[in-house]
């Protein structure tokens, strides 16, 4: 078995992949909470659905990026 070091490119990419499953994880918790809460003090809905809107924008942000380091990584691979 060999003992490879990571490059560098594998280095920015697992701190991108780290990044975007911290956004992800943080999205769920507050959008969570957010439910709750606005349930408990009766907010009106269209306040909730900012709270919605904010949630599905940091999924699509952690997309991009998931889709952003697959394509880099094709890419090292054929080099």
């Amino acid at each position: 078995m060999t003992d490879r070091q990571p490059s560098e490119l594998d280095q920015v990419l697992a701190k991108r992949a780290r990044l975007a499953g911290i956004v992800m994880a943080v999205a769920i918790v507050l959008w969570l909470a957010a439910q709750w809460i606005g349930g408990q003090i009766g907010l009106p809905s269209r306040y909730v659905f900012l709270f919605d809107f904010a949630a599905i924008a940091a999924f699509i942000w952690a997309l991009f990026v998931t889709f952003q380091i697959q394509r880099r990584r094709r890419e090292a691979e054929r080099d």
